[in-house]
C-alpha cells in the first residue's frame, strides 16, 4: 500500500503537464464547426486563405490572454500581409467573446469552444499545473495551417508579448 502511495505522489510531483500533440506537420487539420462571438456559424473548411492561424487560449480577459490577443491585434496588418486569417479559440461563451473583442477592439473572430471539443481534437485540452494547482484546461498553443488546411506548424510554448513574431517566422518557412 505504501509503495503505491509513494509512486502516486512521485508521479504527481514529476508529471509532465505539457500537451501531448498527436497532430504533426503535414496532417490534415481537424474540422471545426462552431460559432463566433456574434453567434454566426464558423466552418474551418469554408475559409479560403493562404494561411490560417488558430490560436488557442485559456480565457478571455485574463492578463496573459489579453496580452496575446492584443499583440496579434497590434500586428494584424503585418500578419495579413502574409495572407493570414486569424481566429482565437477558447472555452468562453459568445457573450464573453463579444465583450472581449469589443473591449480590446480585436480585428479577428473569436470561436466558441464551450464543450472543449475543438481543443480536444487539436490535442490542447488537458491537465495543467500552475502554482501547484492541477486542473483541466487549454494549453496555450497556435496552429498555422496552409491553404490546403494542413498543419504547417505548431507553436508551443507561445510567447504572448511577441507571438506575432513566432507566427511570421513559421509562415516564412514556407
Amino acid at each position: 500500500m505504501w509503495s503505491k502511495l509513494q509512486s502516486y505522489i512521485i508521479d504527481m510531483i514529476v508529471q509532465d503537464y505539457k500537451p501531448q500533440f498527436t497532430l504533426k506537420k503535414g496532417d490534415a487539420a481537424p474540422s471545426i464547426r462552431s460559432t463566433n462571438q456574434n453567434g454566426s456559424a464558423f466552418d474551418l473548411h469554408a475559409i479560403r486563405s493562404k494561411w490560417i492561424v488558430l490560436f488557442f487560449y485559456p480565457q478571455d480577459d485574463t492578463p496573459t490572454c489579453t496580452k496575446e490577443a492584443c499583440n496579434l491585434r497590434d500586428n494584424y496588418k503585418d500578419l495579413q500581409a502574409f495572407g493570414a486569417s486569424i481566429y482565437g479559440i477558447s472555452p468562453d461563451s459568445e457573450r464573453k467573446h463579444l465583450n472581449f473583442k469589443s473591449k480590446h477592439i480585436l480585428p479577428y473572430d473569436l470561436i466558441v469552444d464551450e464543450d472543449h471539443k475543438i481543443a480536444s481534437d487539436y490535442g490542447v485540452w488537458g491537465t495543467k499545473k500552475i502554482f501547484g494547482l492541477v486542473y483541466e484546461g487549454i494549453h496555450r498553443t497556435t496552429f498555422v495551417l496552409n491553404s490546403k488546411h494542413e498543419i504547417h506548424g505548431i507553436i508551443y510554448p507561445v510567447v504572448s508579448s511577441t507571438h506575432h513574431e513566432q507566427i511570421m517566422k513559421l509562415m516564412s518557412e514556407d
